[in-house]
C-alpha cells in the first residue's frame, strides 16, 4: 500500500485530503508544520509527499531543499502560489510536480500515481527499510537515531534531557538552515518564552559539553550571533 505524506497547515484541507486518499486504499500521515514533516519523512519513509509552501515554521522550498539530501520520496508541491517563478524555484529545489489550488483530486490521483511509478521503474529502487541510514545522522563525532530517539558519541550512549533532545531533533532535521531563536523558543518552550534567549545559550552550550570534541570551537552545533542556531554534518 502506498503511503503518503500530507504536509499542510490548513488542517480542514489536510483531513479532507486525508479522507480522500484513505478512502483509495493510500495510508496517509499528516504534518501541519515543517518540522513536524522531517521527523515524519525520516520515521515513516512515505512513498509520496504531498507539501504546500506556505508552512507556518519553514517556507516549503528551504524544506524541499532540507528533505532532498537523503529523502528519496517524490514530492509533489501543492501551492496557492500561481506564480512560475514560485514553480520555478519549487523544482529546482528538488520537488517532482507543482499543482496550483484549487485542484481536482482527479488529477491530483493521477500525478500520484505517475510519481510513484516513476520511482518503481526507476534502477536500482528500493524502499528502505525501517531505521535505515536516512533516519541516522552521522557526524565525525557523534551519531543520532531520530527513530530510537539516541544519541552516542565515541561508542557509548550519551544521555540528553527531554529539552536537549527536543532542541536537538530540530537542529538536525533542517540541515545547513538556519532555525530562528524565536522558533526554537517557541518549539521547545512555548510562544511566551520566545524572548528568554538566554535559554539557548545555557541548553546550546551544554549540548555542546555533550556532543563537540572541542566546544568552544563548535563543528556541528553553529551559532549564528543574534540570529539562531544551525546544524552541520
Amino acid at each position: 500500500m502506498t503511503r503518503v505524506l500530507v504536509v499542510e497547515d490548513d488542517a480542514q484541507l489536510a483531513r479532507a485530503l486525508a479522507i480522500n486518499l484513505k478512502a483509495r486504499k493510500y495510508d496517509v500521515d499528516a504534518a501541519y508544520d515543517a518540522a513536524t514533516a522531517l521527523r515524519f519523512a525520516a520515521t515513516v519513509q512515505p512513498d509520496v509527499i504531498l507539501l504546500d509552501l506556505g508552512l507556518p515554521d519553514m517556507d516549503g522550498i528551504d524544506l524541499i531543499r532540507a528533505l532532498c539530501g537523503w529523502n528519496r520520496a517524490p514530492v509533489l508541491v501543492l501551492s496557492a502560489r500561481s506564480g512560475s517563478e514560485d514553480k520555478i524555484r519549487a523544482l529546482d529545489a528538488g520537488a517532482d510536480d507543482y499543482m496550483t489550488k484549487p485542484f481536482s483530486m482527479d488529477e491530483l490521483l493521477a500525478r500520484l500515481r505517475a510519481a510513484t511509478r516513476r520511482v518503481e521503474e526507476s534502477p536500482g529502487h528500493a524502499r528502505p527499510s525501517a531505521g535505515a541510514a536516512a533516519a541516522v545522522v552521522t557526524t565525525d563525532e557523534f551519531t543520532v537515531d531520530l527513530v530510537g530517539k539516541k544519541v552516542r558519541r565515541g561508542g557509548r550512549d550519551v544521555r540528553l534531557t527531554p529539552t536537549e533532545w527536543h532542541l536537538l531533533e530540530i537542529l538536525i532535521c533542517n540541515p545547513g538552515v538556519l532555525v530562528s531563536q524565536q522558533r526554537l523558543l517557541k518549539e521547545v518552550w512555548g510562544p511566551s518564552h520566545s524572548t528568554k534567549t538566554n535559554y539557548l545559550r545555557v541548553y546550546m552550550a551544554q549540548l555542546r559539553r555533550k556532543l563537540e570534541a572541542d566546544p568552544s570551537h563548535p563543528r556541528h552545533l553553529i551559532t549564528e550571533p543574534g540570529m539562531g542556531y544551525r546544524f552541520e554534518a
